[in-house]
């Protein structure tokens, strides 16, 4: 139970930030940068000079198709799985595994292409990317247990071979 609300505790923190970096970071990749205040746009800037991270500053195609998926589907999840936590909602798992499948499998394709490339610098995948995968991992770990919330019968009818045949 402990090693459960720990998990969620860093969850929660992670859903949190990922709630504020995906449309203020995140989405400058597909976005025109006029939508976003000038020290959002300096902040990427320098992110991306300082790390090196081609992939924000040449924009492949894929990244930009993930970049829509990111903003479309995984920032609705983050902000959903918030709230979830917060409420202490028992779909917060499930938000929790749909996040973490669909990010595990854009950061698979963002790894392999850093390291397969070999334009990726050992730090932009040990310290910026990897990370994220460990938490997506904990994503669809958290999602796929059960707990005494999902063992708890959620419907009030009985089974249907107790109930009466309407007529």
């Amino acid at each position: 139970m402990f090693l459960q609300k720990l998990i969620n505790g860093f969850l929660f923190i992670y859903f949190l930030l990922l709630s504020i970096q995906i449309p203020l970071l995140n989405a400058q990749i597909i976005l025109p940068t006029e939508l976003f205040p000038k020290f959002l746009v300096d902040l990427v800037s320098k992110y991306i000079q300082e790390n090196n991270d081609y992939m924000m500053s040449e924009k492949p195609h894929f990244r930009v198709g993930l970049a829509w998926v990111e903003l479309l589907l995984q920032w609705p999840l983050a902000v959903a799985s918030v709230y979830g936590f917060l409420k202490k909602r028992s779909w917060v798992k499930k938000t929790s595994l749909i996040y973490g499948v669909s990010a595990s499998t854009s950061l698979v394709a963002i790894l392999s292409e850093l390291i397969g490339s070999g334009k990726g610098s050992p730090k932009l995948v040990s310290v910026f990317y990897g990370p994220f995968m460990v938490f997506t991992i904990l994503c669809i770990l958290n999602g796929l247990a059960t707990t005494s919330l999902l063992s708890v019968n959620l419907t009030a009818r009985p089974p249907m071979a107790a109930r009466k045949k309407r007529v």
